[in-house]
């Protein structure tokens, strides 16, 4: 340790100037690492819910109904189909209105239609599936949230190729700058690195100051980043939780365990801080490593 603080104060803006752009690559990383995660989860969650609704008229018998439903079933493009009865929607609507008993009193079973919850195989399937049941019989109502998941699925993408371009920019850039700073701190040592040559020095050990301090300097980086994006997150998160209303919960897929990200856990805190601890480590040692390659092999 002490001799990372001596090397830092020998070149303290190399220094300092390594460090800002670890700290910049790690916290733009952390925060379009975590958009992308919500997003994607917001995207599962709704993939979740009935993606079309279709009402039918409180007269059409259950034959036309179940007719409808074993044509979508097979046609491969339905993944799951949901019947709600006309006594299953009254009584979804009893539990909904149960603090309002004058609605209740107005409501019975026989108006309310009968109804089907449709999730579709894939997002591109739905638009196909809401003209097939608008061009049925006896249907009154058919429900397609079509802009909310169109528009959701154009920013996912967009915000996924924008991110991984912008991602592969800043770590070129973190590296290029990282090793210019280090190639700058060996050419100050030159002779002393040359005297370590000549009394057999391995190569190991000559370039271990460097990765050691580069490895101090991006877990550092990590900290920080990682504290400050903890304190903005807890910051927003009575706004989150107002956009979020209604919500339980989000998860992600990883290697085949849902992680929770929301509500907002210690488990999915810490597999954030230790990526960036990660993430932060190899970009310091990589570059370090390349630095002192070059300057070993020449």
């Amino acid at each position: 340790m002490k001799e990372i603080w001596t090397s830092i104060r020998r070149t303290p803006y190399q220094s300092l100037s390594a460090f800002l752009i670890l700290f910049f690559t790690l916290f733009l990383s952390l925060m379009l690492f975590v958009s992308l995660t919500f997003l994607n989860s917001i995207l599962s969650y709704l993939e979740t819910k009935p993606q079309v609704t279709v009402y039918f008229q409180t007269k059409t018998p259950e034959t036309q109904i179940f007719k409808v439903r074993d044509e979508l079933m097979n046609s491969g493009k339905v993944l799951n189909l949901k019947y709600i009865s006309k006594n299953e929607a009254f009584n979804i609507y009893k539990q909904l209105n149960k603090d309002n008993p004058l609605l209740l009193e107005m409501v019975s079973a026989d108006i309310l239609p009968p109804s089907l919850e449709i999730y579709a195989k894939k997002p591109i399937f739905l638009p196909e599936i809401a003209e097939y049941l608008k061009k049925q019989g006896d249907i009154d109502e058919v429900q397609y949230e079509k802009d909310i998941i169109d528009k959701l699925l154009i920013l996912t993408n967009t915000i996924r190729r924008t991110s991984l371009i912008f991602f592969s920019y800043l770590i070129i850039m973190s590296i290029l700058v990282l090793i210019t700073m280090i190639l700058f701190k060996i050419a100050l040592k030159e002779s002393e690195i040359t005297l370590l040559r000549l009394i057999g020095a391995t190569n190991f050990y000559i370039r271990k100051p460097y990765i050691t301090e580069s490895l101090f300097l991006g877990i550092t980086a990590s900290v920080l980043s990682f504290g400050i994006f903890a304190l903005l997150v807890l910051y927003f998160n009575p706004f989150l939780q107002s956009y979020l209303k209604g919500i339980t919960t989000l998860s992600v897929d990883v290697f085949n365990y849902q992680l929770i990200i929301w509500p907002l856990n210690y488990i999915f805190f810490t597999i954030v801080f230790i990526s960036t601890l990660i993430f932060g480590a190899i970009i310091a040692s990589a570059a370090s490593y390349i630095a002192t390659n070059k300057y070993l092999k020449v």
